[in-house]
């Protein structure tokens, strides 16, 4: 289940995958994919799954599929580290659509530009739309609402006992918006929530405000 926010007069939508929709500007954003992490993961020994590799490019089918978007804006750590075999399949997976494609450069993102440009990828340093500001780290900006990723946001509930459940979350402040993860081998980290920040948990494939 979605659920659809207004941001200065724009509509979106967020989706339990991680991801969020900007309808007006048909558009996917897609923060923290780290595709690369398990193959690294397994190169050092780490008792991972092969079929794990492909539950990213599933995931990535399944959301882009429901949204059908004309772009799709990953937020910065698309690819986790260098070059591995992951990054074969990627190049399969983008070869196989016909979207358009934007890279906002993360601190992962050590593969060069190059590579990504010889398979129609567009890499950005930060992408500036209407009154919006897209990066991969927080970031404040006057005259701007930030999107951004990096921070892999998480709330923790607690309940009348001593029990407590941390979940993935979409951390909405007065002017900016941090999406959740979309690779699900990066960790979280729990954000602490003011009385004026807006929190939208993902659980059992849902989306809770908070």
């Amino acid at each position: 289940m979605t659920q659809t926010i207004q941001i200065l007069g724009q509509n979106f939508i967020l989706h339990p995958s991680g991801t969020l929709y900007w309808k007006e500007q048909a558009t996917v954003l897609i923060s923290d994919v780290h595709l690369g992490k398990i193959s690294h993961f397994r190169k050092f020994g780490a008792a991972v799954p092969q079929k794990a590799i492909y539950k990213n490019f599933d995931l990535l089918d399944a959301t882009i599929g429901f949204f059908n978007p004309k772009v799709v804006c990953f937020l910065g750590d698309l690819f986790h580290s260098s070059l591995n075999r992951e990054w074969e399949l990627f190049e399969k997976w983008i070869g196989n659509s016909d979207f358009k494609y934007i890279l906002v450069r993360g601190n992962h993102d050590i593969i060069s530009p190059q590579r990504y440009e010889r398979i129609g990828i567009q890499v950005v340093s930060e992408l500036t739309s209407e009154r919006f500001l897209l990066t991969h780290h927080p970031e404040e900006r006057k005259g701007y609402f930030n999107f951004s990723g990096h921070i892999h946001p998480a709330i923790k509930l607690r309940g009348k006992g001593k029990q407590s459940l941390r979940l993935p979350c979409f951390f909405k402040t007065q002017d900016q918006l941090i999406l959740p993860a979309f690779g699900k081998f990066t960790g979280t980290h729990t954000m602490k929530k003011k009385e004026t920040d807006e929190v939208f948990a993902i659980a059992d494939n849902s989306i809770l405000k908070i």
